[in-house]
């Protein structure tokens, strides 16, 4: 129980770890991407002091398209250039708010050797999600619904993160054979002990109240109420973030997580997940399923099973380098693994696991390497090396927009 109140106190001081900080720096001139404008996948609505960006595609649960993503970028760069608007606000339509990068699209892609589209969309995408970090204007971004994948890169490095008793939050990358990116390492590393490793490495979910708890989110209310906060904030005519804050919190709920939840297991979380490797780590799970009194600790482990090797590696290395760099350093690394996995040099894990779990169904991904033990180090080292010369690095407007440490 003492463990649990510590990890709601974290949150107090997740602000210091630059996820909550409120300081911005000079802005950049737009730097328009070159896709073409499908408007109606981002809706936009016009308020009194805001835009709000509405992300549009329910059917495929608001999964980020390279339009999406080009389109998001070009309007808050001019959004932010605009003196009439004060603030901005990002939403999805339907049961999600974003469950993430269109991965069955980059598996079309990447199996008709359109390998150049696919780093533009990553290039773009990234790009957005380090504006959207650095960004000069309050934003609130209201997850109501399914949020998994780059869904939180889009919307955590903002200043205000609404979330509701419907929000499912997950990083399930590594069962798909990939790494959590569009930041990923960057917030998922500040989170208490090691709870980042924990959700990276399982996929497991948070729901609003957790995310909550462990500062993942600013505020919470009851699905009921969000129309009766979205129409305070459109009629506000004041940018001040304070302003901005009490009208999020004014239909809030004081909420905790309830006695199932997985922040209540932190210190086995700790225990298990603080070593340095992934066979370490499955080693300390064993040992803790042959003592415990319940089958969590057991479904951790067939999770963890299911996932890539080389993505459960790739993705423990992530983790552990964003703990000591800033939002661009990240996010120029994750570029980096990014193209590796799509480039197909060392395995195509990314591509067979799509195709196992959202396009044949078959839930049967035959990985490469197929065990832990045949992963080598020169394997994962290959996804953090710089890229050289012919393949230019990410280049993100360091210089003009400052990072958070």
């Amino acid at each position: 129980m003492q463990r649990v109140k510590a990890v709601l106190k974290a949150r107090h001081s997740f602000q210091r770890l630059g996820i909550l900080s409120h300081q911005r720096c000079l802005s950049a001139q737009p730097n328009y991407a070159l896709y073409d404008d499908f408007e109606d996948q981002v809706l936009v609505e016009g308020r009194a002091k805001s835009r709000a960006a509405i992300l549009n595609r329910p059917s495929a649960l608001n999964a980020l398209t390279a339009s999406m993503a080009a389109r998001l970028k070009r309007l808050y760069e001019s959004w932010e250039e605009n003196p009439d608007i004060g603030f901005v606000l990002m939403k999805g339509n339907g049961r999600a708010f974003c469950s993430g990068v269109d991965t069955v699209a980059l598996h079309r892609l990447l199996n008709e050797g359109k390998v150049y589209e696919c780093k533009r969309f990553f290039e773009t995408l990234y790009k957005f999600v380090y504006l959207q970090g650095t960004y000069l204007k309050p934003h609130v971004a209201i997850l109501d619904g399914i949020t998994m994948g780059c869904g939180g890169g889009i919307s955590l490095p903002g200043m205000f993160r609404l979330v509701t008793d419907k929000t499912v939050f997950s990083h399930p990358e590594t069962q798909l054979g990939f790494h959590p990116d569009a930041g990923a390492s960057f917030y998922l590393s500040r989170l208490p002990g090691y709870l980042g490793e924990y959700l990276a490495l399982t996929g497991d979910k948070l729901n609003g109240v957790e995310m909550i708890a462990c500062g993942l989110a600013t505020h919470y209310c009851l699905n009921a109420r969000l129309a009766w906060i979205e129409e305070r904030l459109g009629n506000l005519m004041n940018d001040d973030p304070a302003v901005i804050d009490s009208s999020l919190a004014q239909y809030g709920d004081l909420v905790y997580p309830d006695r199932s939840s997985i922040l209540r297991r932190i210190d086995t979380i700790d225990k298990c997940f603080s070593h340095d490797t992934v066979e370490e780590i499955i080693d300390s799970l064993e040992n803790e399923a042959a003592g415990a009194y319940d089958d969590w600790c057991k479904t951790v482990l067939r999770k963890m099973k299911e996932a890539s090797p080389l993505s459960l590696k790739v993705t423990l290395r992530s983790i552990r380098e964003g703990r000591f760099q800033s939002l661009d350093q990240c996010l120029a690394r994750e570029y980096r693994i990014s193209l590796a996995w799509i480039s197909k040099s060392v395995s195509n894990d990314f591509t067979e696991g799509v195709r196992a779990r959202l396009v044949d169904k078959d839930f049967a991904p035959k990985w490469y390497p197929a065990s832990l033990e045949e992963v080598s180090k020169d394997m994962v080292e290959y996804y953090f090396t710089p890229l050289g010369e012919l393949e230019p690095e990410l280049v993100l407007p360091t210089s003009l927009r400052e990072p958070y440490i």
